[in-house]
C-alpha cells in the first residue's frame, strides 16, 4: 500500500495530481478540505479560507499538530488501497505520516500569477478573492513557528518529490509518472 501526501502552494496543482492519480492509477483520495468542510458546516460557520484555517488550527491545538492527517490516515489504512491525502500543511502532519511505511510526500509549485489564474478559474467557495488577498493568504500559511499552524515552506522542504507545474497538464503528468516509476 502506497500513501502519498501532497503539499504545495495555493493553486499550484495539488488537485490536478490527485485527479490524475485517482483516475489513472486507482488511488483513493482523502481530502483535508473535505474533512474541514464537514466540521465547518456542523459549526454553522461560513465556508471560506479563514474558516478553514481557523478550524484546522483549533483542531491541531486541541489534539496534536498531526491530528487531521492522522484522522485521514486511519481512513486510508482501512481502505487497504493506494491512497493520496491532499493538503498536508504542517510539519507535524508530515512527521506523523512519514512514520508510516510506504509514505511519500509530494510538493507542487508554480508561478504565483499562474496559480492565481487557476484559482479564479476553479471558482470554489474559498477562491473568490483578489490577487492581493490570494498572496496574503499564502504568506500567512507559508511559515509559522507554532506547530499547530500552517507551514507550507517547511512541508515543501520535507517533500520526497517536487513538481514544477508551470507548463501543461501533460508535462505535470509526465513528472508524476516518472516519480511513480521510482516508488512502485
Amino acid at each position: 500500500m502506497i500513501i502519498v501526501g501532497i503539499t504545495g502552494t495555493l493553486g499550484a496543482g495539488k488537485g490536478t495530481i490527485v485527479d490524475y492519480l485517482t483516475s489513472h492509477h486507482g488511488f483513493r483520495h482523502f481530502s483535508v478540505r473535505g474533512f474541514l468542510t464537514e466540521i465547518i458546516k456542523q459549526k454553522g460557520l461560513e465556508l471560506n479560507r479563514d474558516s478553514m484555517v481557523q478550524v484546522a488550527n483549533e483542531l491541531r491545538a486541541d489534539h496534536t499538530p498531526s491530528y487531521i492527517a492522522e484522522q485521514l490516515l486511519a481512513q486510508a489504512e482501512v481502505s487497504g488501497v493506494n491512497c493520496i491525502i491532499e493538503s498536508i500543511r504542517t510539519v507535524g502532519e508530515v512527521n506523523a505520516l512519514k512514520k508510516k511505511g510506504g509514505f511519500y510526500l509530494f510538493a507542487v509549485d508554480a508561478d504565483p500569477k499562474l496559480r492565481y489564474e487557476r484559482v479564479v478559474e476553479r471558482g470554489s467557495e474559498t477562491d473568490k478573492i483578489s490577487y492581493e488577498t490570494f498572496i496574503a493568504n499564502e504568506q500567512r500559511e507559508m511559515t509559522s513557528t507554532d506547530p499547530n499552524k500552517q507551514n507550507l515552506a517547511a512541508c515543501q522542504a520535507l517533500a520526497d518529490f517536487k513538481f514544477d507545474n508551470n507548463h501543461s497538464f501533460e508535462e505535470l503528468y509526465k513528472q508524476v509518472e516518472n516519480v511513480l516509476g521510482k516508488i512502485k
